[in-house]
């Protein structure tokens, strides 16, 4: 008798119920339907073709993925399930390759993940024609010219595709709006598709977008908060890379440089201890990718600002995977642009297409840094979503064949404009916008700087223009004497610069490369608001103060059963959860999540059954970890420092 689907997620993977639209996927890909499936990152996506795996003898569920190190970890993941998975790539020994080919050839295998290079060389059909019964395509946002990552190998794979003409295909992304939505679909041709569109919304995650004022110190401000714990920072150039990493080390924090400029070992060897939580911090530059999978990173500090809405969405979205609570800082300067802009543009001409889809990218990541508006809501409506999310919107057009833009949404419920969601700086009261004729009078301050500097200087000095600085250059041009001069003296440079970053933005100012120096320059949407035809919003930014360490954020609160968790049992429960992951070479989250830890800190199981009923203990799980973290909870001799033997995942 064939278990309920339920009884499978159960079993294998702990849960009791789905997350949204994991079911419907599951039911498409069993029913051999083809499907669209955008959930945010922690959604589950993987489980949408891990489960179809499951279900014994229905054939080879095909996975194409574009990381090999988010490859190997998520095979270590579902065979810790109790799937027998494998994976094809260029890291691959002989002898790891010859004994994947054989469980291939005897139908052994139940999941292969593949990169797209890999399943192109075409040498892996003999093994896997007539078999493939589920093709999914991971990070499918790759073929999209639209999309943010644009990667040739991905808009071929209906060649291969083609070729398993009875299987069902499965595309699965954490981002996409409407317009990368439908590219996919047309560049991977699912056939008449289910459209799973979850809600873009991270509600876990606390995002602050600041002006940047001093780069180091403000990473170095929340990295300090989360000691101990996993974070990410992003920089623009190796330079930033090295020079952050460094000053990190200098106070004392564990972390190490990620950029294309290192050698393949070292770039491997700190993702590898990241991963594996024997470092905490990895800066890395925005341009390189990562595969990083873990589950428990606490923060996430842009300090640079990423290249898009659909970057910042991916990037930041590495942030609580858990689902516990994490945040996520974007550092803006206006100069990030510009540099984004002319690294695009340095050793190849953009079709037009491209240039034109850039720009926008670049205008849209800007307005997000700096307008003065719940940055929740601005990161779901640009992806097509309503905020506060309107479960009836979801509900009636994710199973239409018109995508969500499409649909009526005349007859959805009008969000409260007014709600904040008390998780951005904006809502937090960390940025304020400023009252229409302020923000209007403040503008027409800095363009009229502006405007009497004539585009002949840059940035600095219409910032001294405006603080009403004195310098030989200054008095040499005569524009200490300028009504504008010391104009905005009170309000401080970080403001001043602030108010400039957000005009440029908005179009009132540019940034022109004229010989050696950029320079500052009025616009004609600039001359136009000063002549009273426009408006303008500009913020306030109000830094919180610094409280000093914040030690094991995912523990603030209550756990899911509501009861507090231990936070010293969950130190050591941590610590143990790295001794067995080291012996068994796979991350510690491969073994339990966090939020399985904090369940065990707060219940103190003292039975199997007792862990039988906490969120993600499958069965093989239970018998595999289950009776040794009982013996860590009661704290009997050795356990804590004796690992009991476990698979190595790294062999079959």
């Amino acid at each position: 008798m064939q278990l309920k689907l339920e009884e499978i997620l159960k079993k294998q993977w702990g849960f009791d119920t789905f997350k949204p639209l994991q079911k419907e996927a599951v039911e498409a890909a069993l029913a051999g339907r083809d499907s669209l499936v955008v959930l945010p990152t922690g959604g589950g996506k993987s489980l949408c073709y891990q489960l179809p795996a499951a279900m014994g003898n229905k054939g080879l569920v095909l996975v194409v993925s574009p990381l090999i190190a988010l490859m190997d970890d998520q095979v270590a993941a579902a065979r810790e399930a109790g799937l027998m998975a494998d994976a094809m790539h260029s890291n691959l020994a002989a002898s790891q390759r010859g004994d994947t080919h054989w469980r291939l050839s005897e139908g052994i295998t139940e999941l292969l993940y593949v990169s797209p290079e890999r399943l192109l060389a075409g040498d892996l059909l003999q093994y896997i024609s007539g078999r493939v019964v589920l093709a999914a395509v991971d990070e499918a946002h790759c073929v999209s010219h639209w999309g943010h990552e644009f990667r040739p190998e991905y808009r071929r794979l209906t060649e291969v595709l083609d070729q398993f003409p009875k299987a069902a295909r499965m595309a699965l992304t954490a981002t996409a709006t409407p317009e990368v939505q439908k590219d996919i679909c047309a560049q991977l041709g699912l056939r008449s598709p289910l459209r799973l569109i979850g809600h873009p919304d991270r509600s876990n995650l606390v995002y602050r977008a600041l002006p940047r004022r001093d780069q180091l110190a403000q990473v170095l401000e929340i990295a300090c908060r989360y000691a101990g714990q996993g974070g990410i920072v992003y920089a623009q150039t190796r330079k930033d890379v090295e020079r952050i990493a460094e000053g990190l080390k200098k106070e004392g924090i564990s972390c190490a440089p990620y950029h294309a400029g290192l050698s393949a070992g070292d770039r491997l060897r700190a993702q590898d201890d990241f991963v594996n939580e024997r470092l905490d911090v990895i800066v890395a530059t925005i341009a390189f990718g990562m595969g990083i999978d873990r589950s428990n990173v606490r923060y996430i500090a842009h300090a640079n600002t990423p290249r898009s809405v659909e970057h910042y969405q991916q990037e930041s979205g590495r942030a609580g995977r858990d689902g516990l609570p994490a945040e996520c800082l974007l550092l803006f300067a206006a100069s990030d642009l510009a540099l984004h802009r002319y690294l695009a543009k340095k050793d190849v001409n953009l079709p037009p297409e491209r240039e034109r889809a850039l720009e926008r990218q670049l205008r849209e990541i800007g307005r997000y840094a700096v307008s003065p508006v719940c940055r929740h809501r601005l990161l779901t409506e640009h992806f097509g979503a309503l905020y506060p999310p309107v479960e009836t919107a979801v509900e009636e057009c994710v199973f239409e064949e018109a995508f969500c833009k499409d649909a009526d949404v005349d007859s959805y419920p009008e969000p409260d404009q007014t709600e904040g969601c008390g998780a951005c700086d904006v809502c937090l009261g960390e940025t304020k916008g400023l009252p229409d004729d302020e923000a209007l009078l403040t503008a027409k301050k800095v363009l009229s700087a502006a405007w009497r500097a004539e585009g002949r200087y840059g940035t600095g000095y219409v910032v001294n223009l405006l603080l009403g600085r004195v310098n030989d250059r200054m008095t040499d041009n005569g524009h200490d004497k300028l009504q504008v001069f010391g104009l905005l003296k009170d309000s401080g440079e970080a403001a001043v610069r602030s108010w400039i970053d957000q005009l440029i933005v908005q179009d009132f100012l540019e940034v022109t490369e004229e010989g050696e120096y950029p320079l500052l320059r009025i616009t004609e949407a600039g001359r136009g608001l000063c002549n009273g035809r426009g408006a303008v919003r500009l913020g306030m930014p109000v830094p919180p103060k610094v409280k000093g360490k914040k030690k094991s954020k995912a523990l603030k609160g209550k756990s899911a059963c509501g009861l507090p968790a231990d936070e010293e049992l969950f130190e050591r429960l941590r610590a143990f959860r790295r001794a067995l992951a080291d012996k068994a070479g796979i991350p510690p989250y491969v073994v339990f999540h966090d939020s399985v830890l904090i369940e065990m800190a707060s219940l103190k199981p003292k039975t199997l059954d007792d862990l039988r009923g906490i969120k993600g203990m499958g069965e093989k799980k239970l018998e595999r970890y289950g009776q040794r973290f009982l013996d860590a909870i009661a704290g009997r001799p050795g356990e804590m420092v004796k690992p009991p033997d476990v698979p190595d995942h790294t062999k079959i």
